[in-house]
């Protein structure tokens, strides 16, 4: 597949979430069938490898495996993918990068070196190495909120002043003023929003959204996304309630219960049903209680009606 520019790089894009079995494995069988489930719901784009993909804690046969599986499939669909090379050590994630360029993704997504926050001379001389050895595939940054090094609007700008050609970037998104440093100075850069905010996001300048809503269904995002084109009244509306669920149902398992980001996503994608996958984590991270996923699921139904009815699918 050709490598996206990036002003193509929009819109709502599902992830992979990895099906862990109770032996700690993961059941690529399953795998397969969330592929072609993602696929069958014409989302913008398939992204592997984010942090509810687990991509920490992984082999590199696992990754490979399951990086090859997506590239095949999306090959045969034509649908834009992208593989994210992230790793805690840069030379694995160096390592990955090379690997997924030979699969020829749309892009490939990566993390800053995160043992300890690298200073913006290291920040630049790690991108400068892994764009040069992504080309022709561009690059995105998955800089979320939680790194070690988080980059502000003008450091970006830094980095597009050293000549370093991001494509994209994934990033927790601010106020106006934050909206309003980032387009006047990385103009040319998608910008990618947490999945909760992506309606306002867009009445902004955001670009897409590797999405958590759409693990809670990848189909009802899609037509969320594609009502922001049409009626953004009814999709800002939406949000409020997206948001809601998200504040009052699923964030007080992160703040208060001390569950992760990646657990809530699964936690997520179970409510929704979309998918033969459970909640279970590899060790040794902790995925939140089946027991919690009718009364959850109850709560968002009675919320979020549109993301059950057959007119999302």
């Amino acid at each position: 597949m050709e490598p996206l520019k990036s002003n193509e790089i929009i819109g709502n894009w599902g992830t992979l979430l990895v099906p862990i079995e109770e032996d700690d494995e993961i059941n690529f069988e399953k795998l397969r069938g969330e592929i072609d489930t993602l696929i069958s719901m014409h989302v913008n784009g398939i992204y592997s490898n984010g942090t509810a993909g687990e991509f920490y804690n992984q082999t590199e046969d696992e990754f490979d495996h399951l990086n090859l599986m997506l590239a095949e499939k999306c090959e045969a669909a034509r649908m834009p993918f992208q593989i994210g090379c992230s790793h805690p050590d840069p030379r694995l994630s160096l390592s990955r990068l090379k690997r997924a360029r030979e699969l020829h993704p749309s892009a490939i997504q990566v993390v800053l070196p995160d043992w300890s926050a690298p200073s913006m001379k290291e920040v630049i001389g790690f991108l400068e190495i892994m764009v040069e050895c992504a080309t022709p595939v561009g690059l995105v940054l998955y800089n979320p909120p939680h790194a070690k090094k988080v980059l502000t609007p003008e450091e970006f700008h830094q980095i597009q002043q050293a000549g370093i050609g991001l494509v994209g970037c994934k990033v927790a998104d601010g106020d106006k003023g934050w909206y309003a440093r980032m387009k006047a100075l990385v103009p040319d850069l998608s910008l990618f929003v947490p999945g909760h905010h992506l309606a306002t996001g867009v009445t902004m300048g955001a670009n897409g959204a590797y999405s958590n809503v759409a693990c809670l269904h990848p189909g009802a995002a899609q037509r969320w996304y594609d009502m922001m084109a049409g009626d953004m009244d009814a999709a800002l509306e939406m949000e409020g309630r997206i948001q809601q669920f998200m504040q009052d149902h699923i964030i007080p398992f992160i703040r208060d219960a001390g569950y992760s980001n990646q657990a809530a996503d699964k936690f997520m994608a179970a409510i929704g049903g979309w998918t033969d996958i459970r909640t279970r984590l590899r060790w040794p991270y902790k995925g939140v209680p089946d027991r919690h996923i009718e009364s959850t699921r109850s709560i968002c139904r009675e919320l979020l009606p549109e993301f059950f009815s057959g007119d999302m699918e």
